[in-house]
């Protein structure tokens, strides 16, 4: 994937060395390095220049980002992609339930980086997946995938430092008392197993998640969910560990009565762009599979007694 950035510096990074400058922008130690080593990446006012030399006031600096390697293990396959948005640096998918993210043992062909893959490929362009907030297999809602390493690496820092916002909606059993708060549990391996988690005080990382009851629907209480960690199955466990398990959910609360996957749904995505800096937002409804949850549920007689 190729990318053209140009950057005019201001009176504030006069006497910067490139490097300086770049490493202010959140290009990490391994993007530079990697930069280096592509040809003419480096350009100051057209001319090529090395990391080591200064930046002046006035100065147009472009970085020329060229890669051409592709996952290797990941084949393009034609399947459905909801793009939401998508620019040079960024894509956003609202993926489906069902869908798991990337290849693995029994899904090699049937995943989102697949679709993606194929998009690449059908314009001709090489695609390295990287993505930021990696959705479980039956989750549905926003993903962004990074185009480039600059992005990738930019993203990640943003994740690590909880800049990047993440807010889900999901639908639990019970009705959730006290209605909104934060659950501090840490969260470890369940056993042997390699997928389920539990929540363990004693050797597990740290977890946090806040809720807040936005409606009730019968048995059931749709809540908004905010991380700030991003544990594996942190917020199937978190509930579950309150007593207000995921419907739908397999592992941790296999009630199949409305909806035969956990009814987890990745609503909102905030952070700001890695390039630009400028607040990004973006928005996913409910899917029809939890719109139909919460028809039933309300309208049922039990919610109506």
């Amino acid at each position: 994937m190729d990318r053209i950035i140009d950057y005019i510096i201001g009176k504030e990074a006069d006497g910067l060395r490139v490097e300086q400058f770049l490493r202010r922008k959140g290009y990490s130690r391994q993007n530079l390095s990697a930069i280096k080593r592509m040809p003419e990446s480096i350009l100051v006012n057209g001319a090529p220049r090395y990391m080591n030399q200064p930046l002046r006031e006035g100065d147009l600096l472009r970085v020329g980002i060229r890669e051409t390697g592709v996952s290797e293990k990941i084949p393009p396959v034609p399947l459905p992609l909801d793009i939401v948005y998508e620019d040079g640096d960024i894509i956003v998918v609202n993926k489906p339930a069902g869908m798991p993210i990337h290849p693995s043992v029994n899904n090699y062909t049937n995943t989102m980086a697949n679709a993606l893959a194929w998009y690449y490929k059908e314009q001709g362009k090489p695609f390295i997946f990287r993505c930021s907030n990696r959705l479980d297999r039956d989750t549905s809602g926003l993903t962004v995938v990074a185009k480039h390493l600059v992005s990738a690496g930019i993203l990640s820092a943003m994740t690590a430092d909880k800049t990047l916002g993440r807010e889900y909606l999901a639908i639990v059993s019970g009705h959730v008392t006290p209605p909104a708060g934060t659950v501090r549990a840490p969260l470890a391996r369940s056993g042997t197993s390699i997928v389920e988690r539990k929540v363990d005080f004693e050797h597990g990382e740290e977890a946090v998640t806040h809720y807040e009851t936005i409606g009730l629907c019968g048995p059931h209480s749709l809540v908004r969910l905010k991380l700030e960690t991003g544990r594996t199955h942190q917020i199937r466990v978190h509930m579950q560990y309150l007593g207000y398990p995921l419907i739908g959910d397999y592992l941790y609360n296999p009630d199949m009565k409305y909806i035969s996957r956990q009814a987890l749904h990745s609503h909102r995505l905030s952070f700001p762009h890695p390039m630009t800096g400028e607040p990004m937002e973006f928005t996913a409804p409910l899917p029809e599979d939890m719109k139909r949850v919460l028809r039933v549920t309300s309208s049922s007689p039990a919610s109506q007694g």
